[in-house]
């Protein structure tokens, strides 16, 4: 006969507190995992020892969530070195980071360094990161399935890169490479497009967000990843997808977004450029003006923080 079940915990007296102390080890790194490294490494470490301890554990960095406003002039650290610290603790267990306004090379080369075993990359509107550092990375990153290189540069990737990222990469199943779209002047390239078609064979998810690929591109791209199930095209104003095309997508691609497909499920990083008068998420001047000729993009592109060396706090210890 099975026990009777365990009565439940009376009531707490009213005004009494729960002691968080008292949950199970596991629940409470439950709860701490929910965090990002920032809010750990600055906060949830120095409320207590147990906390202390918990956070230094390398299994709670086996994920590094660097996500960020990106207002580094009113952020009191230095996130880069912030960043390093957590890769240090994961003692090479680390097999997903993301990393937001802040990479750089050295950065990013820190973390391929100690991290061969990472599966996902996230680097987004990582302005410092060049092409010859994400190429260097990549080779060291064999074990590589998801990369997000999302609004890292004012201009286009080249194709060295991305071959580099593909040849290296074998395992990998998922790429973004969105940047922000726009209408004019209509330039078409179909760089990425090739680089991805010919050296990504396994892709099975693929947005290139504003991306100024052609029919011809896409193709290529059908061609070359036959795995492909979901195809994000939003804001490819270069690709039309009717006739043979268009019929070719819808029965290849499970999952198809189409150039002209709401934006709403997708933050756009502008860099401090506006879209208040854009709600699709594009702009047309951001790329030509009457008065002013050809940009590339409107605002400041200098994001580069030198903040003071981050203090832990008293529970801070190597």
């Amino acid at each position: 006969m099975d026990p009777s079940p365990a009565a439940p915990s009376p009531p707490q007296p009213p005004g009494q507190c729960r002691n968080w102390l008292e949950l199970p080890r596991d629940v409470t790194e439950s709860i701490l995992l929910r965090l990002g490294a920032i809010e750990i490494l600055t906060s949830a470490q120095k409320v207590c020892l147990l906390w202390r301890n918990i956070c230094k554990d390398p299994s709670m960095w086996r994920a590094v969530d660097m996500r960020n406003p990106g207002d580094f002039w009113d952020m009191p650290y230095d996130l880069e070195t912030m960043c390093r610290h957590a890769v240090d603790r994961s003692c090479g267990q680390l097999v997903d980071i993301n990393v937001e306004y802040f990479g750089t090379d050295e950065l990013l080369n820190y973390i391929a360094d100690c991290s061969s075993r990472l599966r996902r990359l996230r680097l987004v509107s990582c302005h410092s990161i060049s092409e010859e550092g994400l190429s260097e990375a990549a080779a060291k990153l064999p074990l590589l399935e998801e990369l997000n290189i999302s609004y890292c540069s004012y201009w286009s990737l080249t194709k060295e890169p991305l071959e580099v990222v593909g040849r290296c990469c074998p395992l990998l199943k998922s790429l973004k490479l969105n940047s922000k779209g726009h209408r004019r002047p209509y330039i078409e390239c179909d760089e990425e497009a090739l680089a991805i078609a010919e050296n990504m064979p396994e892709l099975r998810q693929l947005q290139v967000f504003g991306n100024k690929l052609t029919n011809d591109g896409l193709l290529a791209i059908l061609d070359g990843c036959p795995h492909l199930e979901s195809l994000d095209l939003r804001q490819c104003f270069n690709v039309n997808l009717t006739g043979n095309l268009g019929r070719r997508c819808a029965e290849q691609i499970k999952h198809l977004r189409f150039p002209t497909d709401p934006t709403d499920d997708i933050e756009i990083h502008d860099n401090g450029s506006s879209d208040e008068d854009c709600p699709s998420g594009f702009s047309d001047i951001d790329y030509f003006s009457d008065d002013y000729g050809y940009y590339e993009f409107s605002g400041d592109s200098d994001y580069s923080y030198y903040g003071d060396i981050i203090d832990y706090g008293d529970f801070y210890f190597d």
